[in-house]
């Protein structure tokens, strides 16, 4: 899980946040990641109970459950979209990096360099099967938080800087702030809004995806999973600390040695780490950004093959098709999303103006702020839905939050929605629901609240 959570994204866009925007957004991400523990208190506590009581395979399974066939299709079909763009972008960070470092001055093209990285990957997903992932991205997740460290290491060592004394310089460089609250609700650092935006990133990137939840539901029972969830949640918050650390230390680093900090903040760490430190740390690098980004990418082609054939196709149930039958199925749907992450990644390659750990929580907005709708009025009320007109309503909603997004300074003060855009379209979502809905109770029993 730390693996799939910890990408390439994490890897070299959240070390860049800290010096990056208008004004040093310093550790003002550490709020968010502070919402994060509440998100994961959620899941924890309501969404894994709900999960085992009913032995899901899937856990969209509980929205045709609860509303109808429809309603499990979009469910799965926003965690596909989603899934697909987030793979996409995490990969595509690993590509840039080595097209700009390592393919391209050896005269390959930058769609090269992202078809071998699909390709090595196919390598060990197309036959392996989930045991492999669970191996690679084992290792790999132990190799990208050892390159962490070494460079951290490394950057204090060149800085004169004592390790346990690291916090203090970070502080007096004016790159520690941790906590916004001075310029209210205008500014994209403020803490309320990164506090929240973070608890429920946290409830639907992980307690409404089927990628993270399997993990979580293989495991024996559900103390076992709660357990798994409560450590997963305390590592995560202090190697999410360790790489901002990281990136204080490398904004320290270019201002003693007069580099130019590159307009992309993505591009710092790569720059330093392959061109300003010891050859050493720059293939610690590289071995680091490939495992940080193979361990996510990995485990997400998988289930996005695995959501697709078992939430779309339903070919475990499929009575005429024969097991090979099936299997070649499978396999001409993992290499049809492989094909889609390529041209995402070079689509993304020509737009891209930002860092990409921003575009990547914009996107999870817009993708999962349905799904979570759909779950919030499934637990939270007894009301049967038309199933025919939730496909509109989780449609139209992410329509309406992006309109409202866009000329929300305008409308509303100066207000800017940011990574809040999951909870305003998740809201336009559940009142979607209730729009279409009559308060009868299902099959005349009380569905039990949450």
């Amino acid at each position: 899980m730390i693996g799939a959570s910890l990408s390439g994204v994490t890897f070299i866009s959240i070390p860049g946040l800290v010096g990056a925007g208008k004004g040093n957004m310093e550790f003002s991400y550490m709020q968010m990641v502070m919402g994060y523990l509440v998100g994961y208190a959620v899941i924890m506590f309501v969404l894994m109970p709900m999960y085992y009581r009913r032995n899901l395979t899937s856990i969209y399974q509980y929205l045709g459950e609860r509303f109808g066939a429809r309603a499990y299709k979009m469910g799965a079909f926003y965690f596909l979209l989603s899934r697909t763009i987030g793979a996409a972008f995490r990969l595509f960070l690993v590509a840039l990096v080595l097209d700009a470092f390592v393919t391209g001055p050896l005269g390959l093209a930058f769609w090269h360099t992202v078809a071998i990285t699909i390709v090595l990957i196919l390598t060990y997903t197309f036959k392996g099967g989930i045991k492999t992932i669970v191996w690679t991205d084992t290792l790999q997740t132990i190799s990208m938080i050892a390159a962490v460290l070494l460079t951290v290491f490394a950057l204090s060592s060149s800085l004169g800087i004592g390790i346990w004394d690291i916090p203090h310089a970070v502080s007096e460089a004016g790159l520690g702030q941790w906590f916004f609250f001075e310029n209210g609700w205008s500014d994209p650092n403020n803490f309320y809004k990164q506090f929240l935006a973070g608890a429920l990133i946290a409830i639907v990137m992980t307690g409404l995806d089927q990628d993270m939840m399997q993990k979580n539901l293989s495991c024996p029972n559900i103390k076992d999973a709660q357990k798994n969830m409560a450590l997963f949640s305390i590592i995560l918050f202090v190697v999410n600390a360790i790489f901002l650390t990281m990136g204080a230390l490398l904004y320290m680093y270019a201002r003693k040695n007069g580099i130019e900090i590159p307009a992309k903040s993505d591009q710092l760490y790569p720059l330093i780490a392959l061109k300003y430190l010891s050859p050493y740390i720059g293939l610690v690098f590289i071995v680091g950004l490939i495992a940080a980004a193979y361990s996510s990418a990995d485990s997400a082609l998988t289930a996005l093959t695995t959501s697709f054939c078992v939430d779309i196709l339903d070919l475990p149930n499929d009575e005429i098709k024969t097991d090979r039958q099936k299997t070649n199925t499978r396999r001409k749907v993992h290499l049809i999303f492989a094909l889609i992450l390529f041209f995402v990644i070079i689509i993304y390659n020509w737009i891209n103006n930002d860092a990409v750990i921003n575009n990547l929580f914009k996107i999870a907005g817009y993708t999962y702020g349905p799904i979570l709708g759909m779950f919030a009025f499934g637990m939270l009320t007894d009301r049967k839905v038309k199933d025919q007109w939730i496909p509109w309503v989780v449609l139209l909603a992410p329509t309406i939050s992006y309109l409202m997004d866009t000329y929300s300074a305008i409308w509303f003060g100066g207000f800017k929605f940011g990574f809040l855009i999951i909870a305003l379209n998740g809201l336009l979502t559940f009142l979607g629901m209730v729009f279409i809905s009559k308060p009868q109770i299902l099959k005349g029993e009380s569905i039990k609240r949450l």
